[in-house]
């Protein structure tokens, strides 16, 4: 055991007591059953759409309990820091609503690691008094040395046994490694003698028994890299206990390190956390499913459904039907509200069924009135697309024309599903979008002669009159195809076939073709007052000269 002297020579003079921090660092107020939970991302890259997954049902659980959730950045891996990453942690925060309920102004903050240093360092220190730590200087030579020999002896590699070298070094070989200059980190001392069994309640998986910990595990790193930060080990122990996390909710992948975890808890004297692990998002691969991956699946990040235009509130159903499938069953309002179970939460990987997001996504904004659709298109615009912000801004009117065709009915179209998609499927309502069908031997006339697509076009323009009369307008269609020798109709088609070219559906094409540059549209009578009579008219003499 090192002498307190050697110890304290280690760390600053003023470092604060666990004593001290402990009186900083209030307990919470809490209800009976209150949860408090956080959401601890790295910014080390992307955030991953699983980590919203998480984030949403650690901010559920908080809220439905009458507890309390917060974002704290894991910001410990200095080196691995994308200083982009926090611009991306604002936008996936506040478009899937999971920002912290709290900032450092609150008193357990701050909520950053890397400004929490001193905080690791005195907890280090104690564990170092009561001797549940040591200093260790094995070079990474060394430690690769030992792996290589325990893989050949087909055993658990690690820092245990026979080469922990450091665990039991006296003070002396201590001291003189120290005044030799050699960098060393700090190690938690894992307990010695047969391997037991470690044990607890997963609020998801139930009773978990696995093999104990037996690792002497890094806690904090190396002495030759300033600041001297700690690994997520110890930061997680000492974060969770201060900040009065009553529950973690977290990735699976770290159900192994539980059992170090309990052990640190023991030995810092604190009460053991909850767990609740979430199994990760899948998709399918070929016959097979595998983890979404932030190498191969440009859906992983956040900022795909964020550029993509995805309505925030489809993507926040989405997962939370997926966490809980009681909620997949219910109407949007009524699941975005709902409660989220730890315990209905599945124990294996949920699917990420993108066409199914999509049609989630027409239904989203298929229920969104005129104003809204303009609105949500408008500010995901200004940031993707100011081509298509300044032509919605350069008439707003005709804008809402045409979001509204087949919009504010019953049983609204629904073929919208990211905004991303708005200029493909609205771009012919805008003139400046829109270049106007001048062929009439264009193959979207189906191959109509020539001649037959000009005449019709000309002739529904000499007599187009505009109206709010369905069957009037729609009769205009009726009387050029029966003047091009056409059936005006099913009923005259079916009664005498012989008696006409061929039945309605061409010529009504080339007045679709002309006014929208597509065989498919809405509904040609509301196109038609959506664009108004001076464009119709310019649209059908581009194509009937």
């Amino acid at each position: 055991m090192l002498s307190r002297a050697l110890i304290d020579s280690l760390f600053d003079a003023d470092l604060p007591t666990v004593e001290q921090l402990a009186a900083q660092y209030p307990p919470r107020a809490l209800a009976p059953g209150a949860k408090v939970t956080r959401f601890a991302p790295s910014p080390t890259g992307f955030v991953h759409i699983g980590g919203v997954y998480v984030a949403t049902i650690a901010r559920d659980v908080a809220h439905h309990t009458g507890g309390s959730y917060f974002v704290r950045i894991e910001d410990t891996d200095l080196a691995r820091v994308v200083e982009s990453s926090g611009e991306q942690f604002v936008r996936a925060f506040s478009y899937f609503d999971i920002a912290s309920d709290e900032s450092d102004a609150d008193p357990w903050g701050p909520y950053e690691q890397s400004k929490r240093a001193r905080i690791y360092e005195s907890h280090v220190r104690q564990l170092l008094y009561d001797d549940r730590a040591f200093i260790c200087f094995a070079t990474k030579e060394e430690l690769a040395a030992s792996t290589l020999e325990q893989q050949a002896e087909k055993i658990p590699p690690g820092y245990y046994g026979r080469w922990a070298t450091w665990r039991d070094a006296t003070e002396d070989q201590v001291v003189a490694a120290l005044e030799a200059g050699k960098p060393y980190v700090v190690r938690f001392r894992a307990p010695e003698g047969p391997r037991g069994r470690a044990a607890y309640d997963d609020l998801i998986r139930g009773r978990i028994e696995q093999d104990d910990n037996i690792n002497c595990v890094v806690i904090l790193k190396t002495s030759d890299q300033p600041p001297r930060l700690p690994t997520y080990h110890l930061a997680h122990a000492v974060d969770d206990h201060l900040m009065g996390v009553t529950t973690v909710i977290r990735g699976d992948e770290w159900i192994p390190s539980v059992p170090v975890h309990h052990q640190l808890f023991d030995a810092l004297g604190f009460p053991h956390v909850e767990y609740a692990h979430i199994a990760p998002l899948m998709k399918t691969e070929g016959g097979s499913k595998r983890k979404l991956s932030k190498r191969k699946d440009p859906e992983a990040s956040v900022d795909f459904f964020i550029e993509a235009g995805y309505p925030a509130d489809a993507v926040k159903y989405y997962l939370r039907g997926l966490a809980n499938s009681r909620i997949a069953e219910l109407p949007i309002a009524e699941a975005l509200v709902a409660p989220i179970h730890l315990a209905e939460c599945g124990v294996a990987g949920p699917l990420v069924d993108m066409a199914k997001l999509e049609n989630i996504s027409r239904d989203v904004i298929g229920d969104l009135t005129t104003a809204e659709v303009l609105d949500a298109v408008r500010t995901w615009a200004a940031a993707h697309d100011p081509e298509l912000l300044a032509v919605l801004d350069s008439d707003p009117d005709l804008a809402r024309r045409a979001i509204g065709v087949e919009r504010d009915v019953p049983e609204p179209r629904k073929d919208l599903g990211r905004w991303s998609t708005f200029r493909e499927i609205y771009a012919f309502f805008f003139p400046a979008l829109f270049a106007p069908v001048t062929d009439p031997a264009d193959e979207r006339f189906a191959g109509l002669d020539p001649e037959t697509v000009r005449s019709v076009a000309t002739a529904f323009a000499d007599a187009y009159t505009s109206g709010t009369d369905r069957d009037v307008w729609f009769d205009q269609v009726r009387t050029v195809a029966r003047d091009h020798g056409y059936a005006p109709g099913p009923a005259e088609w079916k009664a005498d076939q012989a008696a006409y070219k061929g039945q309605l559906r061409p010529i009504a094409n080339v007045i679709r073709v002309a006014l929208t540059g597509s065989s498919k549209s809405p509904d040609l009578f509301e196109v038609s007052n959506a664009l108004g009579d001076d464009e119709v008219l310019r649209r059908l003499r581009a194509v009937g000269g």
